[in-house]
This record gives C-alpha cells, structure tokens and sequence, in this order.
C-alpha cells in the first residue's frame, strides 16, 4: 500500500508540473508513435535462474514541452514482458511472455541543438495484464514427472498464476530526437522499467516474497508537433 501511495503522489507532482508549466511558458504540443523491442526478466526472490527474455512494445505518444528545456510525456500502448528459465547445461527450455496494457508519464528534459537533442526521460508507470503466454519443452505443470529434471529447482512460477493483473512501477530512459523539419522528428529511446509490484501472491505463507517485473525497452520513433 505505500508503494501505491508512492507512485500515486508522482501522479500528483505531474499534474501540478503541468499546471505550473501552463503558466510560465509558450508550449509545444506533439503527437506521436514508437515501437522497439524489450528484455525481461522477474525480479524473484528467492531467486530463480533466468536469462533476458525478448519480447516487444509500442505506443501512441502525447508530448507537451516548453522553451526551456522541459516537458512532460504520456503514452499508452503495450508492453511484453516476462522471463526465461535458465536450465544451463539441461536441455530443457521454458518461458513465459506476460502483456500489459501501458501508461507511462514521464518527465522529459532535453537539451542539444536546433535539430538534434538529446532527453531524459524519468517517472512512474501503470500497467494492465492482458496476456500471459507460455512456451516449454516438458510438462511443466508436473516438472518432478519429468525424466533427467534438476532436482532441489524451484518449480512453483512455472505453473502459477498470475493473481496480481495491476502492474506499477518507475522508469527511467535516455535518448536523442533529430528533426527532419520543425514540426517533424523521429527519435531513439533506451527505457529501464522497475516494478514495485509482484505478479505472485508475497504473504510470508507464500513461496515468493517478491516477483517484480524488470525490462529494458528498445524504441524508435515518431513525433508531429501540432503547435
């Protein structure tokens, strides 16, 4: 609940940054739309053995920025998230692919040149569980049936269910926009995204205290400035 309150207080200084924003600067308006690729992993705890896995992403951008160096950013689109067991040298392989629904808003400082500049881009997120994907070599419901199996694994995040469908957390990306004319841009983004939520139940009774969503985001994209 405090991690809630937490990211729902950085809802309000957005909110307030815009207000103050309105205020003081001449502001520009852009539209837009990105795509790219992600890499991701559950933060577990106890740990499991994983790797990357790859997944995509894409949303429509709403930009506002001002004269001097600032802005404010909010999209919506989707995001593939999830993991990939890490079997090492046992030749079996699964993953699972998680899907949200996205809404970032984020913070933008830029600086740079008339054409080219390069952003920060830092705030909280939300997200919407609307898919969940698996795909194995074995039957993973029943890992301990399984001939040649690692024994003492833990087995329990490959068969469960996903109880908690609301993803929040914080990210933070760096990249660069360069303007093929003064309403038109295409830019680059690296995102790191954090969760402060855990997909599996986390009560002392449970075998995860913690299961949190961890990606890195990949994009390109598109801007149209309206005004």
């Amino acid at each position: 609940m405090k991690k809630l309150k937490y990211v729902i207080s950085l809802f309000g200084v957005f909110l307030s940054l815009i207000a103050s924003a309105e205020t003081h600067y001449k502001p520009h308006i852009s539209i837009g739309g990105k795509a790219g690729i992600t890499m991701a992993e559950i933060s577990f705890s106890p740990s499991v053995k994983e790797s990357w896995q790859m997944g995509s992403t894409g949303a429509v951008t709403f930009r506002y920025t001002e004269e001097k160096l600032f802005g404010l950013i909010a999209e919506l689109g989707w995001v593939q998230r999830g993991w990939k067991e890490n079997f090492e040298e046992y030749p079996f392989e699964y993953s699972r692919s998680i899907t949200y629904i996205n809404l970032p808003l984020l913070t933008h400082i830029y600086f740079g040149w008339p054409r080219t500049k390069f952003f920060v881009n830092l705030g909280p997120q939300v997200g919407l569980l609307i898919g969940s994907k698996i795909n194995s070599n074995f039957d993973y419901k029943t890992p301990q049936t399984v001939e040649g199996f690692p024994q003492r694994r833990q087995t329990e995040q490959l068969w469960a269910d996903i109880s908690n469908k609301f993803d929040y957390g914080i990210c933070a990306g760096l990249g660069f926009e360069f303007y093929l004319t003064p309403r038109n841009s295409v830019c680059a983004e690296a995102r790191f995204y954090y969760g402060l939520g855990n997909i599996f139940p986390s009560s002392k009774a449970d075998t995860f205290g913690a299961s949190r969503n961890m990606s890195l985001e990949f994009t390109l994209g598109y801007n149209f400035r309206l005004k």
